[in-house]
């Protein structure tokens, strides 16, 4: 089961990640949190990981929005992106909000998921044009 959206970038992981970051405050979503999974992984285990970022993603008036119709909803809240190395390149993933909100089972909260999807579909198209990228996957 896909429960993200994916553009793979031929691009370097620092040059992805701020391409990303440019790209989510475009369509209108500040990042609340950044966690370097690599770095904690390395500090609080001492184990090596690959390169691998975690942006929390949001965007106001959509999450009050949702807010609105699912209290709980921010259970859920951010909306993660992100960004991390593999054995053939660098990828940027975004959750996919229709996944996301059908776990609180509301009907209200449709035309948000619609929204948010729409937005990290032009996210991710914006990052995959500004590094030359072949398609989403």
């Amino acid at each position: 089961m896909d429960y993200t959206m994916k553009q793979r970038v031929a691009a370097d992981f620092d040059t992805a990640v701020d391409a990303t970051l440019d790209a989510l405050e475009a369509e209108g979503f500040g990042v609340l949190c950044d966690i370097d999974v690599r770095a904690t992984l390395e500090e609080k285990l001492g184990e090596e990981f690959r390169q691998y970022r975690i942006l929390g993603a949001c965007n106001p008036p959509l999450a009050h929005e949702a807010l609105t119709a699912e209290l709980e909803l921010g259970a859920l809240l951010p909306c993660n992106v992100v960004v991390y190395e593999d054995d053939d390149g660098v990828v940027v993933a975004a959750v996919d909000p229709h996944r996301l909100v059908s776990v609180a089972d509301n009907d209200a909260l449709a035309t948000v998921a619609e929204e948010v999807h729409e937005r990290f579909e032009h996210v991710l198209a914006a990052v995959g044009e500004r590094l030359e990228s072949p398609a989403a996957d």
